[in-house]
């Protein structure tokens, strides 16, 4: 069958069934039951989201935003770059009343804005130039929006001695929840020691840390070609192996409060996870004697916390399964049209129950960033 064909059929067959797919090309999320989210005229999703008959506030800790203040910093072609031609990426230059009606739609309460990494590469003083301005402008949208918008900080990762620094300000006096950052440093992974004093930090301040993907740019050879493989499967393991890292080479013990948030539900980890607890045993050549783990590698799962976006009500509920309710919170990657209907998502996850729905769609949230339920 045809891809266009195909497409066709699917779509024939979403309506016949009663359920409505992103324009995207693939499956969507069936919308949220009746009742849950009422349209308003205009066809955009009026809050509030009702779970159990109980108001829930709806916070989406993975949406995007830029600005251009500090994207101009990298010159026209460089600022150019950061909004690729992929479906409304011109959104993520954000105008607030248009993502207010945009967060409407889709029945969100607040979103944590975060801005993906794109001056890791830059010198020290560039890098801190784009943080600065970025972080200002982040506390002026949150200080002026603060029932619609919470925000992580960027850093100057280059720089970890800079990057403490920014992260207490960050927190400190400018109101933001932590920090968003990347998977790696210009090749140097996270558990690298030499960024341990910014976990250090973090934890004491109890400040989130959102890792999103920047991609495997040493495998692109082999992502060339139809389907966007440098993004879909890149990203999730981009970050996977950003958390395998974390785990094996001891950051968790060293750190055992840090709060870390990992994009697109962690990745390919929640997925395949048990194949980690058995690596050591099939070949101890391959680990280092001089780390003693003291737990087993799946058992570090439990204290990461992961984003929901996963697009099938099967993989939520496994991931739930695998590391918990408690650890999930909602995602949509606004404005990347990657899922369009979050909320919908985790209400026709059927397996779970009123408490965890709620808890998913921003009680977790609430907790572990100090927002208001």
């Amino acid at each position: 069958m045809k891809v266009n064909s195909r497409r066709n059929f699917l779509i024939k067959a979403a309506a016949t069934a009663g359920l409505v797919f992103c324009g995207c090309g693939l499956p969507g999320a069936a919308h949220a039951q009746p009742g849950t989210v009422r349209p308003n005229a205009g066809g955009a999703a009026r809050r509030p989201v009702m779970v159990n008959g109980k108001r829930v506030k709806t916070i989406d800790v993975h949406s995007h935003c830029l600005f251009h203040e500090a994207a101009n910093l990298m010159g026209e072609a460089g600022a150019k770059a950061l909004a690729p031609p992929i479906n409304n990426s011109a959104e993520a230059w954000l105008v607030v009343e248009e993502r207010i009606a945009a967060m409407d739609r889709q029945a969100i309460d607040l979103e944590v804005l975060s801005i993906n990494p794109f001056w890791y590469k830059s010198d020290r003083d560039l890098g801190e130039k784009i943080v600065s301005i970025q972080n200002e402008k982040l506390a002026e949208l949150v200080a002026s929006k603060p029932d619609r918008f919470a925000a992580f900080a960027s850093l100057t990762m280059q720089d970890p001695a800079l990057a403490v620094k920014q992260l207490e300000t960050a927190m400190k006096k400018q109101g933001l929840k932590g920090a968003a950052i990347g998977d790696q440093v210009a090749g140097d992974e996270f558990s690298n020691p030499k960024f341990d004093p910014i976990w250090a930090k973090a934890e004491e301040l109890g400040a989130v840390l959102f890792i999103h993907p920047q991609g495997v740019p040493e495998l692109d050879k082999r992502l060339k070609g139809n389907g966007w493989l440098s993004n879909t499967v890149g990203n999730p393991l981009a970050t996977t192996i950003a958390l395998q890292h974390l785990i094996f080479d001891g950051s968790f013990d060293k750190f055992p409060g840090l709060k870390v948030l990992a994009a697109h539900g962690g990745g390919y980890l929640g997925s395949y996870a048990p194949r980690s607890d058995h690596a050591c045993f099939v070949a101890p050549s391959f680990c280092d004697p001089n780390i003693g783990l003291k737990k087993k590698p799946t058992e570090y799962l439990n204290q990461i916390f992961f984003d929901s976006l996963i697009f099938t009500p099967e993989a939520l509920r496994h991931l739930v399964a695998q590391v918990g309710s408690s650890q999930i919170m909602l995602g949509s990657d606004y404005p990347y049209q990657w899922e369009l209907h979050p909320v919908d998502h985790v209400f026709a996850t059927k397996t779970l129950s009123p408490a965890q729905t709620a808890a998913i769609l921003g009680g977790n949230a609430a907790r572990i960033l100090g927002l208001k339920a």
